[in-house]
């Protein structure tokens, strides 16, 4: 089945160039090709049509949850027929095991799961093994250590009507794929017996579940059924259940796995008592022998997959499986915001190195753990064939790689070179050469050629926001004059520092002003800044005053004034990246504008300064070819993280009906069952800080209406 792109929009403004560029560069087989598209230009609506019209399993990667689910809400919208998945760390709190010498402090590893991700992540799994039609958004957890897909396939339950199987046979491959019974508490990885009659909910479906009836040995019926009420929805002629965890292995591959941990084990101690760390030793047996007991009991043990070596029958060094062993031979890459999405990729197997090796060497886990790692950089090089960097301000790799003249089309591993100008990307995007051979004439037929393409123009007319440069010497009173300027108007303000005191300070002295300013950065809960980025829009203050501002897909149509402080000050708050970055967050507005406050003109500024001209004037020749006169972005504000704590809310109305009612209870029952159903729902579209909060809520009237039962151990 093809990808079928649903939407009220066309292609407008550079997007039918750029789709059409990038096309015909990925069907001659080019590796490398990068979309520069700035703030606001529609690049997530480009991306869109670009998997419509390869028409392949596609891995859309982005460097955080919040993003990534952003752009799984955009692509569920434009794919509404097809298989759109979401694949990210699936803890909502994740306290990796670690030990430090120095202070002989072991940190044993603590983690609590969200289950609607792990749902979401097997879901995913089973949709890459079973339809072609496959778009995934996910962040860099798809490149950590994942169960065998042959495994996974292989353990498939395939059940049909009139299948010679019989009730007690089939019980038993559900248990041999970790389903759990439980005839009380149905849940998500759970089946039920009731006679003939077995009911299955599978831990990637979520209201859902698969009733399956026999008549002697043969399956008599199967049809889905509703979690809550138990009544049927549809008749179905067969189903496929999945296993219900993503670690899974057949029971002849535990036993040779057991075996060998059982002999690296012994390896181990030997070589340890052969260097005097008997400590060591006696640490690493007795964890061991534990783990092995557990996995011979109960076919599971805490931390299991630093075994997966093991389990996965690997060779010593191999890389681990992961979720990209998923997907075809051919599928296409799609990597989001990449100046910080291929960073991260690049420094995460050294940073879990460096943690296992410490366990390692004093006893706490076998060699073979350090094989339980997410892929080296080269390694997910290789297993990408194909890839389409996204983003406004690309980095050195995505430059050195995607240039057209075939230079620098060798994956340059390590690159640390951080001069490349900008503003050469005229001479780079869509020639061989600094002349003005169009595109069109660029061969991209012969393979190993790659392309950088622009998408500079906005359907809505937008300039980038006008720059002005200020002296250093009375920033603060300026700023002041400013923010004042634009809150009058009814328009946000924002305020970039270099320090977190400066943010504070600034804030409080600007309030002292008699100006509405919040201030925020790293240290301020993450619900908490999503809620101040909400009021900021609402109106409920004017000025946000913070250090890195710049966050890529930080969506503010209301702000008009972007102030950088100490704009001269060369460093990572202040390099070309950053000072693009964060002047874009003013691109959304018809009156955007951007003060730098600088005695100097640095080369990062001035590289701003050529971009940011360049672009305006190819803007407003296009504004003036076609009439288009610039409109302000328009989009609603998102609904309040605090609901449920304002305006007399649910907990006030049952406070009240507790006192008044002899009926408490029951009226209890009825809205935490209303509560629960909301916080489903809003886990289920992703709004996971809305769950969190409903969550808390919940157990807050259960507490109050004393039908929280659970004792602290």
């Amino acid at each position: 089945m093809s990808f079928q792109l649903v939407s009220e929009y066309g292609v407008k403004g550079d997007q039918e160039q750029a789709i059409g560029k990038l096309v015909r560069s990925l069907e001659a087989g080019n590796r490398h090709q990068t979309l520069l598209g700035v703030t606001g230009s529609g690049k997530t609506f480009s991306m869109a049509n670009i998997i419509e019209r390869m028409g392949k399993p596609t891995l859309v990667m982005s460097h955080n949850k919040t993003l990534a689910a952003q752009l799984y809400s955009e692509f569920k919208n434009f794919f509404p027929n097809n298989a759109v998945e979401y694949f990210v760390s699936y803890f909502d709190y994740y306290q990796p095991e670690a030990y430090i010498p120095r202070s002989d402090t072991y940190i044993e590893k603590d983690s609590s799961v969200n289950e609607e991700i792990e749902r979401l992540r097997l879901s995913t799994m089973g949709s890459l093994l079973t339809r072609e039609d496959v778009l995934v958004v996910a962040s860099v957890s798809c490149i950590y250590g994942l169960g065998s897909p042959d495994d996974y396939e292989g353990m498939m339950v395939p059940v049909w009507q009139g299948q010679q199987l019989g009730r007690d046979e089939f019980l038993g491959l559900l248990v041999g794929i970790l389903f759990e019974r439980n005839d009380i508490a149905f849940g998500r990885g759970k089946f039920r017996v009731r006679g003939d009659v077995v009911e299955i909910h599978p831990a990637y479906l979520e209201d859902t579940a698969i009733r399956v009836e026999f008549f002697g040995d043969e399956v008599d019926r199967i049809s889905t059924i509703d979690v809550m009420t138990g009544a049927v929805m549809e008749r179905i002629d067969k189903h496929t259940f999945f296993p219900a965890k993503q670690f899974v292995s057949s029971g002849d591959k535990m036993k040779k796995a057991m075996i060998a941990i059982r002999s690296e084990m012994n390896e181990q101690i030997a070589l340890f008592e052969e260097k005097g760390k008997l400590i060591e030793a006696q640490r690493l047996k007795m964890r061991t022998e534990y783990d092995l007991e557990m996995m011979h009991e109960m076919g599971f043990c805490q931390g299991i997959e630093n075994y997966s070596r093991h389990i996965t029958g690997r060779a010593p060094g191999e890389r681990p499986y992961t979720l990209l062993d998923f997907f075809p031979d051919d599928f296409l890459v799609l990597m989001d915001e990449s100046h910080v999405s291929l960073p991260q990729i690049r420094g995460m197997y050294e940073g879990d190195l460096s943690r296992k090796s410490s366990l390692v060497d004093h006893g706490f886990r076998l060699p073979s753990a350090l094989d339980n790692r997410p892929l080296r950089f080269q390694e997910f090089m290789e297993m990408t064939t194909q890839r389409v960097y996204v983003s406004a301000t690309p980095g050195p790799f995505e430059v050195v790689n995607s240039r057209p003249d075939n230079k620098g089309c060798i994956p340059v591993y390590g690159n640390k070179d951080r001069g490349i100008d900008p503003i050469r990307l005229r001479q780079l995007r869509i020639v061989p050469s600094p002349t003005d051979q169009p595109v069109e004439d660029f061969d991209v037929s012969r393979k190993g050629n790659s392309l950088i393409v622009e998408q500079i123009v906005r359907p809505t007319g937008l300039l980038d926001p006008v720059l002005t440069l200020r002296p250093l010497k009375g920033q603060i009173d300026e700023t002041i004059e400013l923010c004042q300027q634009r809150s009058e108007r009814g328009e946000r303000v924002l305020v970039t520092t270099l320090t977190k005191r400066t943010a504070e300070d600034l804030s409080e002295y600007l309030q002292g002003a008699r100006l509405k300013v919040r201030y925020i950065h790293a240290d301020i809960d993450a619900v908490e800044r999503v809620e101040i980025l909400r009021q900021l829009r609402a109106a409920e203050f004017d000025i946000l005053v913070g250090i890195n501002l710049l966050r890529e897909g930080l969506d503010l149509p209301e702000v008009s004034l972007v102030c950088i402080l100490d704009a001269d000050k060369e460093g990572f708050l202040r390099n070309e990246t950053s000072l693009i970055q964060t002047a874009g967050r003013a691109a959304r507005h018809v009156k955007g504008e951007c003060v730098l406050f600088c005695d100097q003109v640095t080369d990062s500024i001035q590289r701003l300064i050529d971009v940011t001209e360049d672009r305006r004037s190819r803007q407003q020749a296009y504004n003036e070819e076609h009439n288009i006169t610039p409109h302000s972005v328009v989009r609603a504000v998102q609904q309040s993280l605090q609901q449920y704590q304002d305006d007399r809310s649910r907990a006030e109305k049952l406070n009240r009906s507790l006192v008044a009612e002899e009926a408490s209870v029951y009226d209890a029952v009825n809205v935490l069952s209303e509560l629960e159903g909301e916080m489903q729902e809003a886990a289920g579209k992703l709004e996971f800080e809305r769950a969190a909060h409903l969550r808390d809520q919940i157990k807050q009237l259960k507490k109050r209406a004393g039908l929280d039962n659970t004792e602290k151990k």
